[in-house]
């Protein structure tokens, strides 16, 4: 899923934003322990090459730029060879499973000579931020509220097979799947967050068949197996939040959601205005203010185009009513992380580095921390 999309972001990188000013990008490798996974990504998206070792990667010469996209705990010890081979790294998020190896891998960055970046791609959604514009600009008035949702269904069968996605201490689950895209956007659409409180976190499925051979991440596939293995993290968590400018929030993540296939929406309310995102209408946001006069105020659709963030140029249709998809967002983002590494400037605002990873990591560990303190408040002093 992830790894697939990376592979046409990087594809696709080169064709947007004044195409020709980046140096062209050459497909070399794509890498899976599971053999039939790699070699049918390099046919789909034209790579040269197929790997089942990701230290083929690391001592491979014809390769400057690796997107790390595997299970939680492989991305520090990845990372560290590959930023000791002089390879630029983007890593998917959460950063790391546990702080330490989130620590290290910022203090890795900060004495790096490549440039590294965390994969909070919803960061490069039009429409998302398009609030963060508003936001900023004051069009919303003083933000009093923010409240987020990611819900899917990805684990709602109890049939699904365990994989890395249901191992590791609570907190790891949903929480570190979903809801750390959906906390990392309450601070980059209302600012930074000064605590968290009232978290509960909750195991829905307690045990899940063992995987067949094949079985990608957890997602989708179905097993038979009679026998069944323990879940180890979170199914669920809600929360709230209190960020520094005095807003105050609430968030919602689930993995087990029926019917929710990629379900992330946003609400951000202010003093003069209020506007929504839904994933499941991307091309869009609702916004309602004072604009309108009198007897025509109330919610209304303003479509994705040129005049949003990344839209223009970004789109070989760029126009009102096109639309856009999750598939765009890794390409925005793998095309801004081509443009630090190249050092061509295209406005496109940098890529989150390791150090915001860390913190994301730490948010996290604040939210278990009050879920086991019984929903107590949990400073964020960092």
């Amino acid at each position: 899923m992830a790894g697939r999309t990376h592979a046409n972001a990087w594809r696709q990188a080169g064709t947007i934003y004044a195409p020709g000013v980046v140096p062209p990008v050459r497909l070399a490798a794509v890498c899976d322990a599971y053999a039939p996974f790699a070699e049918d990504a390099v046919r789909s998206y034209g790579y040269q090459r197929a790997e089942t070792d990701w230290r083929r990667i690391v001592e491979a010469d014809d390769v400057d730029i690796v997107s790390i996209v595997v299970a939680n705990r492989w991305h520090r010890e990845i990372a560290e060879a590959l930023v000791a081979a002089g390879k630029h790294v983007l890593c998917e998020k959460p950063l790391a499973d546990t702080l330490a190896d989130a620590r290290a891998m910022a203090e890795l960055e900060a004495n790096a000579a490549v440039v590294t970046g965390i994969g909070f791609g919803y960061r490069r959604q039009p429409g998302l931020a398009q609030i963060a514009r508003m936001v900023e600009a004051g069009d919303l008035g003083t933000v009093t509220q923010f409240h987020g949702t990611y819900w899917c269904d990805y684990g709602a069968d109890p049939t699904v097979p365990i994989a890395w996605r249901y191992r590791g201490p609570m907190g790891s689950g949903a929480l570190g799947d979903l809801g750390s895209h959906i906390t990392d956007l309450a601070e980059f659409l209302c600012g930074p967050l000064v605590s968290v409180s009232g978290a509960e976190l909750a195991t829905v499925i307690t045990h899940r068949p063992p995987a067949l051979e094949g079985v990608a991440g957890g997602r989708g596939t179905t097993t038979s197996a009679a026998a069944s293995e323990p879940v180890e993290n979170d199914d669920l968590a809600l929360f709230s939040l209190r960020f520094a400018s005095g807003a105050v929030g609430s968030i919602s993540v689930s993995r087990v959601a029926f019917g929710c296939p990629n379900n992330l929406a946003v609400d951000v309310l202010g003093t003069a205005g209020a506007v929504r995102f839904d994933m499941n209408r991307a091309g869009e946001i609702q916004l309602d203010d004072t604009a309108p006069r009198d007897g025509l105020r109330g919610p209304r659709r303003v479509l994705v185009g040129p005049d949003f963030p990344y839209f223009k140029d970004g789109s070989s249709m760029a126009f009102g009513g096109v639309g856009v998809t999750q598939i765009d967002q890794f390409v925005y983002q793998a095309r801004a992380f081509l443009d630090q590494v190249a050092g061509v400037d295209e406005g496109l605002p940098p890529v989150p580095g390791f150090a915001h990873g860390y913190r994301a990591i730490r948010i996290q560990d604040a939210i278990v921390r009050s879920a086991a303190a019984g929903g107590g408040t949990v400073a964020i002093d960092f």
